[in-house]
């Protein structure tokens, strides 16, 4: 996916070094955005495999947004995407799906004097009983989307939020990904997901097509055709080590970035990146500068400097976009089994560590 590569390259070739909450510096720029057209094929990323046991995670991650559980209990028998931040019953503080199906309502005796809240009977509200025996009213948002897209397709309130601004002040990993929104244009069900933060080696690639296959999931079942995947991320970074190792970085940076601009001068905007030479090799050669003179990673932090990959991945030909199947059966009932990806052909995977 050629837009995946230009944001790989923007954010390292204009970002400004970053430290963290995670050790990790990064190399980080501001409100990336960029647009994908659905037509053209699923967005999984053909740049590196993420396929297997990459495209298992993913996939059982959406359905578990979808289930709406607060816990991981389940998903984590099939991928250990969430271990490190759920306590050891498998509960979150925070999680997607839980706001997704199941948004808190304050109580009749918590709401302020003029404000708009829906009742018991209300289609799109649950009363639920908590852990504690007291019951608690939620807002299913994902059902609200499904139905107002058939009954008022135009509307432009088709909005998700998973972000509660209490919750998010005190929670292990408040949401990265945290609102998006539906948007009908003629025939065609478009999504915008802002993010706060996105990991562009690691995560951005996961967002990409989670969010892509739930745009043609919800599509499907209420009679559209998938359209624009539309992107905003606030902070989008690149993890480029520890230590030494991310000191050189902030020490190297405007070298590195006078580098990443000679390169892309050679492009030549009428062939695709890997069909250029010039530019595939001058991606190679910088690659190489950083293994000869880079200080070499801790043994413990081996593989959180991602620089490198990401500019493989630049020396690199998007192919062809794969398609995706999905059973006809209603959205809450789907299962890993009823989603199959289809065509799809990449190069080598690459190895990348989570910075906690």
């Amino acid at each position: 996916m050629q837009q995946y590569l230009d944001l790989v390259a923007d954010v390292l070739g204009e970002g400004t070094y970053k430290p963290n909450r995670t050790g990790v510096d990064t190399i980080a720029g501001f409100s990336q955005h960029y647009e994908v057209d659905l037509q053209e094929g699923y967005p999984l990323l053909t740049t590196k495999q993420m396929d297997g046991f990459r495209w298992n995670s993913m996939l059982h991650e959406v359905l578990w947004y979808l289930s709406g559980q607060e816990h991981i209990r389940e998903l984590r028998e099939e991928t250990g995407i969430w271990n490190d931040w759920a306590d050891e019953d498998g509960h979150l503080d925070t999680a997607y799906g839980r706001f997704w199906r199941r948004y808190p309502i304050p109580e009749e005796t918590e709401q302020l004097a003029g404000e708009s809240w829906p009742d018991d009977a209300h289609r799109w509200v649950c009363v639920e009983e908590s852990d504690n025996g007291e019951s608690r009213r939620v807002f299913d948002q994902i059902q609200y989307v499904l139905d107002s897209l058939e009954e008022k397709p135009n509307t432009r309130r088709l909005v998700v939020n998973a972000w509660h601004p209490a919750n998010a002040a005190v929670s292990t990993l408040p949401p990265c990904h945290y609102t998006f929104v539906f948007n009908v244009q003629g025939d065609q069900l478009n999504c915008h997901l802002t993010q706060r933060s996105g990991d562009v080696a690691l995560g951005i690639p996961f967002n990409v097509a989670a969010y892509a296959l739930l745009t043609e999931a919800i599509a499907q079942r209420t009679g559209f055709e998938p359209g624009t995947f539309s992107h905003t991320i606030v902070d989008a970074h690149v993890y480029c080590g520890s230590g030494e190792r991310g000191a050189w970085y902030e020490e190297n940076l405007e070298e590195l970035q006078e580098r990443i601009a000679e390169v892309e001068q050679r492009d030549d905007p009428d062939a695709a990146r890997g069909e250029d030479r010039q530019v595939s090799e001058g991606y190679r050669e910088i690659r190489e500068w950083i293994v000869r003179n880079a200080p070499s990673e801790a043994e413990d932090d081996a593989g959180a400097d991602h620089v490198p990959e990401l500019l493989t991945q630049l020396t690199r030909e998007p192919r062809e976009r794969p398609e995706i199947g999905i059973a006809d059966k209603p959205l809450d009932e789907l299962e890993f089994d009823d989603i199959q990806l289809e065509g799809y052909s990449a190069h080598p995977g690459l190895s990348f560590a989570v910075a906690e």
